[in-house]
């Protein structure tokens, strides 16, 4: 039995085809519509499974050319994240035989093949991809590593890409002296469509190689936002994914995470390391004329047409690059604008991590870098 599965974005297309061929289907994928409904055409398959919205042509259309073509009653799938009532209702009064609504479970994708079209004579045993959730969006996420060869928590990542489509990792070694270069293309391997290792042989500090992996993956073209996250996890892969569901839900541009103290939420910092938190929080709503609560969170996601506008010049500091990006953004767009593009949210957990790099003599030094910043870009 053979499968076409038309998508634009590799990343949902990858589990997808992993688990049907697991089920002993034959599958075919393709990430430019146009391309899919010449496959269509050659392979005739016993199933189409298709998205709505993509770039060249609309699913749609390719629902209308296969109504149209040799075996107009080839079964359709539609699998979207276009969730409008009128879309749903066009899709099944041109034929569609079902329509699936993104997030959801790559379970039930399998289930619901294997009602349309029967299962396999031969399956495979194989369970990879059970609990793997299909998103709606794919999401690049950087993580900078500088001798983090004891302090990656490699299960953690592995488990969560596993389980959530569309999300692909992007580990920037910033010269590491350790076997941090090693621990991370040992958690690559077999992993490859979903974790990239971007190495950089010397040491620039972490606000280069955040720039450095942010402008990489922003080439990538089936991303739609792209963030960076501290590879001790100090916030988690979940409270990560809020900030991406905040921003893609909205008009935001940027979402960066808030390490607030409130009911219902785990956040522990060092005392001393609080006090001078604060002060230093003073000053930067001072230079960037907004009230930030927390500037410097190690959890951001940026929508990819405001990457080059942030992260196309070096940074004139190496710690608090955060205040140069949104001083660039208040710049670029103007006050007002920065204000309503800009969402500050609320962590429902940050743990502070032992082995820091960032010692209390270094945070004192930040008040220079503050006054580097306010002379640099001074309107």
């Amino acid at each position: 039995m053979k499968i076409l599965a038309i998508d634009d974005q590799k990343l949902v297309l990858i589990p997808l085809e992993l688990k049907l061929k697991e089920l002993g289907y034959e599958v075919f994928t393709e990430t430019d519509a146009i391309k899919g409904i010449e496959l269509f055409d050659s392979l005739q398959p016993d199933l189409v499974i298709v998205d709505i919205n993509m770039p060249t042509i609309s699913g749609l259309d390719v629902v209308k050319h296969i109504k149209k073509s040799e075996k107009p009653d080839t079964p359709i799938m539609i699998l979207s994240g276009n969730t409008e009532d009128d879309m749903i209702t066009q899709g099944f009064e041109l034929g569609v035989n079902d329509y699936m609504k993104k997030p959801l479970s790559l379970t039930e994708v399998c289930l619901r093949t294997k009602k349309l079209i029967g299962v396999p004579e031969i399956e495979a045993t194989q369970t990879k991809y059970n609990d793997t959730i299909i998103q709606e969006r794919c999401v690049g996420v950087v993580i900078p590593c500088y001798n983090e060869e004891k302090r990656l928590f490699s299960k953690e990542f592995t488990d969560y890409i596993g389980k959530y489509s569309g999300y692909h990792l992007c580990f920037v070694n910033d010269g590491s002296t350790d076997n941090t270069l090693e621990v991370l293309n040992n958690l690559r391997k077999g992993r490859e469509d979903f974790i990239t290792v971007y190495d950089c042989e010397k040491n620039g500090g972490k606000a280069e190689a955040v720039r450095q992996g942010m402008l990489y993956m922003s080439k990538q073209e089936d991303l739609d936002f792209i963030g960076f996250l501290d590879a001790d996890l100090s916030t988690d892969l979940a409270d990560f994914d809020d900030l991406v569901k905040t921003i893609e839900n909205s008009n935001y541009k940027i979402v960066s995470g808030s390490r607030i103290s409130r009911m219902g939420a785990n956040i522990t910092k060092e005392s001393a390391r609080k006090i001078i938190s604060m002060t230093i929080n003073y000053i930067i709503r001072k230079i960037l004329k907004m009230d930030f609560k927390d500037t410097q969170c190690g959890a951001k996601i940026f929508h990819k047409d405001v990457i080059d506008i942030s992260f196309g010049e070096k940074f004139v500091t190496q710690w608090i690059f955060d205040v140069e990006i949104f001083r660039r953004i208040t710049l670029h767009f103007g006050l007002e604008k920065a204000k309503q593009i800009l969402c500050e949210q609320p962590l429902k957990r940050w743990i502070h991590a032992d082995g820091s790099k960032l010692s209390m003599k270094d945070s004192v030094k930040i008040v220079g870098q503050l006054a580097q910043i306010a002379w640099h870009y001074r309107s």
